[in-house]
């Protein structure tokens, strides 16, 4: 797993730094540096599924959510969006959409079929397995999906929930 790491975050509340001590992921300070692989992206047109597993890497983006336009999302790749999940993050708890890196990183994980490296992830993080929590039906769903088009649709059934509520 790698990281293009844009450091403009606070650095003690940064979940890749954290991930990147634990030798979980490596970080990169420059596009060219970051590896050629599955490219988690808010933007992309296709949404993750079990069938992007073996594209090889998979890269995110760390940077502040005020930051995060299309723009910056210029890595080489597949780029996938994570569909509908919920936060459980202390800045953004409850929030759909608004995940940190190692909240994206193990929804890639989980949705790949590795909840076991998911749940690895997110044991450093006192907050972690509330994420798991949150989103485990949608999560468990999502990994039974053939391809993005499967997902989109299951994802349209949280957001008709989410509209209702």
């Amino acid at each position: 797993m790698h990281v293009r790491y844009e450091g403009d975050d606070d650095p003690e509340k940064c979940t890749a730094r954290k991930l990147a001590r634990f030798d979980f992921v490596a970080l990169h300070r420059s596009d060219r540096a970051t590896p050629y692989g599955v490219v988690l992206n808010p933007h992309a047109e296709r949404a993750l599924s079990p069938a992007d597993a073996d594209t090889g890497a998979l890269v995110a983006l760390d940077c502040s959510w005020e930051s995060a336009g299309e723009a910056r999302f210029s890595l080489a790749g597949e780029h996938r969006a994570l569909p509908y999940l919920v936060a459980a993050n202390p800045v953004n708890f409850g929030r759909p959409m608004e995940l940190t890196t190692v909240e994206a990183l193990a929804a890639a994980l989980s949705i790949f079929g590795r909840r076991d490296r998911a749940e690895a992830l997110l044991s450093k993080f006192t907050w972690g397995h509330t994420f798991l929590e949150l989103n485990d039906e949608p999560l468990r769903r999502y990994a039974e999906c053939a391809d993005s088009e499967a997902v989109v649709a299951v994802q349209q059934e949280y957001l008709d929930r989410a509209d209702r509520d």
